[in-house]
């Protein structure tokens, strides 16, 4: 099974962003993922990892939910 976690900026104020991403990604894979953790950071980060490799980072591409569900998708 597989693992995907959300780091997010606190300060920013990225939970809401977070947590709907999480629920997102739950909708569209179901039971095919075994876990989605949300887990707090700091300086504008908001970094999203399958099985600890990343897939996705705010500072190198926009967001999009679909597309973070792409490359998810990709590793399952």
């Amino acid at each position: 099974m597989t693992t995907v976690e959300i780091e997010y900026c606190v300060p920013c104020g990225h939970l809401d962003r977070a947590s709907d991403l999480a629920g997102h990604l739950l909708r569209t894979f179901r039971e095919r993922l075994d876990r989605v953790a949300l887990v707090t950071g700091d300086g504008g980060v908001f970094v999203v990892r399958v099985d600890g490799e990343r897939v996705y980072d705010v500072a190198e591409d926009p967001y999009d939910p679909d597309e973070i569900a792409r490359r998810v998708r990709d590793r399952l």
